[in-house]
């Protein structure tokens, strides 16, 4: 598995369900999420994560599609996202986050899925919590760190 990637898009949106928009730094809160985004909160899924490599698959289906295009949050390559397990924490920037939940269910086909074609959030997208907050910027390192006892 690899351990160790790259932040290469950060995208932030004042509602759930829509794509979201770009932004080249954002700032975490403990226990909270990315300040100013939809689905910050007292909650498990704080702030989501997806692979380019997910996204890529996506392409190769013929979808035009990008960073943001899913309503992920963070956008990460070469880090094996798919390999991970709730509980596993991974630092990026000053940021630590746990992984909360692997995939999602989709009750509806939302705004995304209509403009996407299809939605790969449901498979391959993770969700985290924020560990410790702080500045996150795009092309910092993300890292898979050691599971943590209790």
């Amino acid at each position: 598995m690899n351990k160790k990637g790259r932040i290469i898009s950060i995208s932030v949106s004042k509602k759930r369900g829509q794509p979201k928009e770009a932004v080249e730094s954002a700032n975490l809160l403990p226990d909270w999420g990315i300040e100013g985004d939809a689905h910050a909160g007292k909650w498990h899924r704080q702030v989501s994560l997806l692979a380019l490599e997910s996204i890529e698959k996506m392409k190769a289906k013929g979808l035009k599609v990008g960073p943001g295009s899913f309503a992920e949050n963070i956008t990460t390559e070469r880090v094996d996202l798919l390999g991970l397990d709730v509980g596993v924490r991974l630092n990026a920037g000053e940021v630590e986050l746990e992984v909360t939940q692997i995939g999602k269910e989709c009750e509806h086909r939302c705004s995304v899925y209509y403009q996407a074609g299809d939605c790969v959030m449901p498979k391959e997208g993770i969700f985290t919590r924020v560990v410790k907050g702080g500045r996150l910027r795009v092309g910092d390192e993300i890292e898979v760190l050691e599971e943590r006892e209790g």
